[in-house]
């Protein structure tokens, strides 16, 4: 009996540290510490989050080209950060492209596509300002360990795109490609207003959605890409018919998108879990945030949380971007802690910023959150909904 205890005892020993790297967050260091407001990447469970990345020499600075050149210099740049994680550009799952000109996007597909020559990751593609000001182009992306799943959906009849998958799915994860108004199967451009696109983005998912197993209602997190702030009000009408529970969390931008026709671009993701739980948090005043029927405070599912893109915008500090940032902060980490999360515990973070000016004063605020261990991180110049916020801040975290 003494025996049986103590080989029990040895093989706990032996599973319990590795089940702790599995769900544990990983700072990633790849080449010369910069001293930066993020890290390289961040591994958490199957994941491995990059931050956004540009053409940049091991310096940290710009290294000027062409987009060509910048966007071959940017995904070799991440193929070296992804090595520093024990993996290869072959286990991306999900890639944004920011480009400061859709002019560029075809020289850009060029060269991106030889990097993944089949199986490409999903892709969403914007036009955004960088904070570098001669940066052509940033990638930021998540990829996945090796020996997870890595499976492409194509819902039956559609046809392929050789830049990128509409899915990829690992395990109970599914990742979606950004999401316009075309019809797949007859591989054509849908016309019409906000609300009509929004529909065709959102039936397009769906096949996506039942190609893996699962449902709108798994979706936890989204991003949306409008380029009219006046019909966001129609889009969102269209949006929240197919959530009528929980809504996923989201962040919704004004952005340019590749094809002057198309209205809307989403990009989501999707959870197949039990115990999905849409989190309310306590707003400054020490009472439950009131509920939006078009988003989430935060989804939590299983060990990972989603967090809404947030603003701190008020009447009195119009204009001030740190002033904006500490209310951010704040409402962000009010969501953690009513998830039972804390700042340690966030591994991505997206900052959207109206002008590349108000970068130092976000990063003064944001800086001194973490003090170490910082989570990924891409930053890009957008316009925001709100007419007078200035920095809007989505975080996952992972526990």
């Amino acid at each position: 009996m003494f025996s049986l205890k103590l080989l029990f005892l040895c093989l706990l020993m032996l599973v319990l540290p590795a089940f702790a790297q599995q769900s544990s967050k990983q700072i990633i260091k790849a080449g010369p510490d910069l001293n930066l407001p993020f890290s390289p990447a961040v591994r958490a469970g199957d994941l491995i989050y990059v931050s956004g990345t540009m053409a940049t020499d091991p310096q940290g600075k710009l290294v000027p080209g062409t987009i060509q050149e910048q966007t071959k210099h940017t995904l070799e740049n991440i193929a070296q950060i992804l090595k520093a994680a024990g993996v290869g550009l072959d286990r991306a799952a999900s890639v944004h492209v920011y480009l400061k000109n859709a002019s560029d996007f075809e020289a850009m597909n060029e060269v991106y596509r030889r990097f993944w020559p089949k199986a490409p990751p999903v892709r969403t593609t914007i036009v955004a300002g960088l904070v570098l000001p001669d940066a052509l182009i940033e990638i930021s992306l998540v990829a996945l360990r090796n020996g997870a799943e890595r499976k492409v959906i194509l819902p039956a009849g559609w046809q392929p795109s050789p830049n990128y998958s509409y899915g990829i799915q690992s395990g109970d994860t599914l990742f979606l490609a950004g999401l316009v108004a075309r019809d797949n199967k007859a591989n054509t451009q849908m016309t019409g207003e906000v609300a009509v696109q929004t529909k065709q983005v959102m039936d397009n998912a769906a096949a996506i959605l039942q190609a893996a197993g699962m449902t709108h209602a798994d979706v936890v997190t989204s991003r949306v890409y409008i380029t009219d702030v006046a019909k966001f009000q129609e889009m969102n009408a269209a949006y929240r018919t197919y959530f009528p529970k929980d809504p996923p969390a989201r962040a919704t931008v004004k952005a340019a998108l590749m094809n002057p026709q198309y209205a809307v671009e989403i990009t989501m993701l999707a959870v197949k879990s039990k115990d999905r739980q849409a989190i309310v948090p306590l707003n400054e005043n020490g009472q439950p945030s009131s509920l939006n029927p078009n988003l989430s405070a935060a989804i939590r599912v299983g060990n990972r949380l989603y967090l809404s893109g947030m603003l701190g915008n008020t009447p009195d500090n119009r204009g001030n971007a740190k002033a904006q940032s500490e209310r951010t902060l704040a409402a962000l980490g009010r969501a953690l802690k009513a998830a039972g999360f804390e700042w340690k515990h966030v591994v991505e973070g997206l900052v959207y910023i109206t002008d590349g000016k108000h970068f130092p004063a976000m990063n003064e605020v944001y800086r001194p959150q973490f003090s170490k261990d910082f989570p990924a991180r891409a930053t890009v110049i957008t316009d925001l909904v709100n007419a007078d916020g200035l920095v809007e801040i989505m975080l996952t975290a992972v526990k």
